[in-house]
């Protein structure tokens, strides 16, 4: 499966109260629109659902606190509540180089969820997955860095796009929710699911 989606861009988030999303949604309203998949819904948001890899010692987590330059990280993420076999569940890299962002992204069969975490199965996935340089990646991290599935993170997320051609992106990620879990969708598996700041929002300004 060599469904492959690479891009490197710039990236800055905000923390701001919601009163003060309100504000910048409407001025952004004046030069961008509302992304199209967004529009199916009619509160023109969707769900972001992922799920983070990382090793006993939060390798990940402390490289991400102290700023290292260069970094990478693995998850699993839908935009979907519920596993079937028409659910998009995609295996990405999210990393940084020095001050740009990059993300690398897999489509995988929804049916092999469980082997990329309760049940992960390195043999069979890189059987499954041939020639496909971010499935091996992950396996090696598997095997030499010892990654395993750690936090859920939910989101409702309201992206806005340029109306005039750059590439400029606007979103706004609310009623985030999170938990320690190894399961992508099975929320009966939650431990203590923390509500993170109801009264706020996380801008990101993607360029």
């Amino acid at each position: 499966m060599k469904d492959n989606n690479i891009f490197s861009r710039f990236e800055f988030k905000y923390l701001i109260k919601n009163t003060l999303a309100k504000e910048v949604e409407e001025e952004s309203k004046h030069f961008m629109n509302i992304d199209n998949y967004a529009k199916l819904n009619s509160n023109n948001k969707y769900l972001v659902k992922s799920l983070y890899f990382d090793n006993l010692s939060h390798t990940n987590f402390f490289e991400k606190v102290d700023g290292v330059n260069f970094r990478k990280k693995f998850r699993l993420r839908t935009y979907s509540n519920a596993l079937n076999k028409s659910t998009d569940v995609f295996l990405e890299i999210k990393g940084r180089n020095q001050d740009k962002v990059f993300k690398k992204r897999t489509k995988i069969n929804p049916v092999d969820t469980d082997y990329f975490t309760t049940k992960i199965n390195t043999n069979y996935l890189l059987k499954k997955y041939q020639n496909n340089e971010i499935v091996t990646d992950f396996v090696f991290d598997v095997l030499r860095k010892r990654v395993k599935p750690m936090v859920l993170v939910d989101y409702q997320r309201k992206p806005f796009i340029n109306k005039y051609g750059l590439y400029f992106r606007l979103t706004f990620d609310s009623e985030l929710i999170t938990s320690k879990t190894t399961y992508l969708f099975n929320d009966k598996n939650f431990i203590n699911p923390i509500k993170w700041k109801p009264d706020s929002t996380i801008l990101e300004v993607k360029f």
